[in-house]
């Protein structure tokens, strides 16, 4: 990437959901700084700066070719395995291509929509704040789950899930919503998880280790000859 680039990455306006923090970091370096001296001031400064890098919402380039599925989340992928899909969403009992993406303090915590289609089911469920990047994060977290059913007739669902100091999950949608491929549709505030459940028979075109760019990096293709093997294979 070059320089420019990571300029506006970094330097990308915040998510609306950092405002509260935001505000409260400068009055701490304002306030505190006058009355209580220089170290309160700093400490302010750092917080605010901080939640500057962490809430950035940079634009992302969503490729229009139709049938394929973006990140959801920016990140690096930690599993990709068949899995069945949370049993709120009910999606049925049937396995099918899970890939989870793990996102650290450094990564944007932005989540975007990987498909075009209707929100037919969102389902919020509470849970435990273990490590993200561990496998049982997926059943245990804390979470909130969306079912897409996109234009062909099939569904996938996407999940935010919290991590380990991650405390409030924030999603934009409802059920009902009409949503587009790339879109911002929320956000999950300090480490967290987003995991993707492809349609049935869709296999995922990426690897494990993998870096995301949410909205950008294909994660799979309907017209990929491998799309449509089955979850075992």
């Amino acid at each position: 990437m070059s320089l420019a680039h990571n300029l506006r990455l970094v330097l990308a306006p915040p998510h609306p959901a950092g405002r509260p923090f935001l505000i409260g970091g400068a009055a701490v370096a304002v306030l505190g700084g006058a009355v209580l001296g220089g170290w309160l001031f700093w400490l302010g400064a750092a917080f605010t700066g901080f939640c500057l890098y962490f809430f950035r919402d940079p634009e992302r380039v969503t490729p229009g070719k139709p049938g394929l599925f973006v990140a959801p989340a920016d990140g690096h992928i930690v599993s990709i395995e068949p899995a069945v899909p949370p049993e709120e969403l009910g999606l049925g009992p049937a396995p099918r291509w899970r890939v989870a993406t793990f996102l650290s303090v450094m990564d944007v915590h932005v989540n975007r929509v990987p498909m075009e289609g209707t929100v037919t089911r969102v389902a919020y469920r509470h849970g435990a704040f273990v490590n993200a990047s561990l496998d049982k994060a997926s059943t245990d977290n804390e979470r909130n789950a969306l079912a897409v059913r996109i234009p062909d007739g099939r569904d996938y669902a996407v999940v935010q899930i919290a991590g380990l100091i991650a405390r409030r999950i924030l999603c934009d949608v409802r059920e009902g919503s009409q949503i587009r491929s790339g879109e911002r549709f929320g956000i999950i505030r300090f480490g967290s998880r987003t995991d993707l459940y492809l349609p049935e028979g869709v296999r995922p075109i990426v690897e494990v280790g993998q870096t995301m760019i949410g909205g950008e990096t294909v994660m799979a293709d309907l017209s990929h000859p491998t799309a449509t093997q089955p979850a075992g294979a």
